[in-house]
């Protein structure tokens, strides 16, 4: 995984509606949480972006965008997020090219991992996450992070 204080890596993939997004475009407006998932319609990762979905809200406070990411299609991206009601943006890695520069770990060394990263408007990574089962356990470190930030 990269570390804290280490600069993001620069991307740009569809999101669920097939619009290119990159986080250059994001850097100095917003902090950004982004949260690397296996896969969707999958139980713990459902329990995770819905996690995400609820406390949007008081993310959206903290001046954050939140962006979710897996190898799965745009197409896919866009059933889940339709189903789930999310209000942020899935971007479809296909080739895992961002999640192997995020240097993504998998889990139990076979499955895509769930890594969370709180990236700040200079695009510093601010706090890096693993935490392959206990979902909701990213958003409340997302927002400890982005709360911290604020006072600092």
């Amino acid at each position: 995984m990269l570390e804290p204080g280490t600069i993001a890596p620069a991307f740009e993939l569809p999101d669920q509606n097939g619009e290119m997004v990159s986080l250059s475009d994001l850097l100095g407006r917003s902090h950004v949480v982004l949260f690397f998932y296996p896969k969707d319609n999958t139980m713990v990762c459902t329990l995770e972006v819905c996690a995400f979905r609820d406390a949007h809200d008081e993310l959206l406070e903290e001046d954050a965008v939140v962006l979710g990411i897996s190898s799965d299609p745009v197409d896919s991206h866009l059933h889940f997020a339709e189903r789930w009601k999310l209000p942020y943006r899935l971007l479809a890695d296909k080739d895992s090219m961002v999640r192997k520069a995020y240097d993504i770990p998998k889990t139990f060394g076979l499955f895509p991992g769930r890594v969370t990263y709180v990236i700040d408007k200079q695009g510093i990574i601010r706090t890096a996450l693993n935490d392959p089962l206990r979902a909701s356990h990213h958003v409340r470190s997302a927002l400890r992070t982005l709360k911290a930030q604020r006072t600092s």
